[in-house]
């Protein structure tokens, strides 16, 4: 999808990939991103969004890396396929993208072991978890004592990204520092059916929800900010929450970082005399 930016972007600016989702329109398949998380990386991230079709192992991911200065793993209407983390089958009828998962699993942990800022919102969030050894809820809203996180399909499409239930923030967790001046409770939108079950080994626990949910997660060797969410901070209504831009803007300065340190020219050692 193209993005209608306000503003014209540089060629200078960081480069952050967006891995697109394989979609069907009309019996021909696309590669496509949502317009909201394109629009979210120019104008809250400051960087510019490079679109990464879902092609697989056909990528030299070590080369992809190397390329850019951030990632950002966007929600979806489909779900990871169950038999990449050894759960059962999914009931029928569950939307899977299965060109995504074999793009975004294996670039997670390219991302990670390069130093690359990786940022993953909701289905993003869980292929964090699948990618690192975690496993998955398929469907949270039928998990004994776990409440329905789905949104509400009776409310217009803009609504259900409002801010539905709380999600507290873990003491002294990187979240909590980026609003050291504010309550450790936030209200966040919540659009999804699957959810994190058991926790990848290298992933801290930043938030959860009322029900014990995990809502936010932190990779906590990493050499640049990799951070997973389960809502939505990227849609225009969500954006204006004071964690929301936040967290973008702190992606944006790990990305500019990078994007700094790979074109700064290379320092010359003299030899000794």
């Amino acid at each position: 999808m193209v993005s209608s930016l306000s503003a014209s972007l540089s060629a200078s600016l960081p480069l952050v990939g967006i891995p697109a989702c394989v979609k069907p329109i009309n019996t021909t398949n696309f590669h496509a991103v949502n317009d909201k998380y394109i629009a979210a990386v120019s104008s809250a991230a400051g960087a510019l969004p490079v679109l990464l079709p879902a092609l697989g192992d056909r990528y030299d991911l070590g080369d992809l890396v190397d390329r850019l200065d951030g990632i950002l793993f966007t929600g979806s209407p489909s779900n990871v396929e169950p038999h990449r983390y050894g759960g059962p089958a999914s009931v029928e009828g569950t939307l899977h993208d299965a060109e995504r998962d074999a793009t975004t699993l294996p670039l997670i942990r390219a991302a990670v072991e390069h130093g690359v800022p990786i940022f993953c919102i909701c289905r993003g969030i869980q292929e964090l978890n699948v990618a690192l050894g975690g496993t998955l809820h398929q469907r949270v809203q039928e998990v004994e004592g776990k409440m329905d996180h789905r949104s509400r399909k009776d409310w217009a499409p803009e609504d259900r990204y409002n801010a539905v239930h709380p999600v507290s923030l873990s003491a002294n967790g990187y979240l909590r520092s980026l609003l050291p001046d504010r309550p450790g409770e936030v209200m966040v939108n919540s659009l999804h059916s699957q959810g994190i079950d058991r926790l990848a080994p290298r992933l801290a626990v930043e938030a959860t929800a009322p029900d014990g949910l995990v809502e936010a997660v932190r990779v906590e060797d990493a050499r640049a900010f990799a951070l997973g969410v389960q809502w939505h901070p990227e849609h225009p209504r969500a954006l204006s929450w004071p964690l929301s831009g936040a967290m973008f803007r702190a992606f944006g300065a790990a990305v500019a970082a990078r994007a700094a340190a790979r074109h700064a020219p290379p320092r010359i050692v003299q030899a000794a005399q």
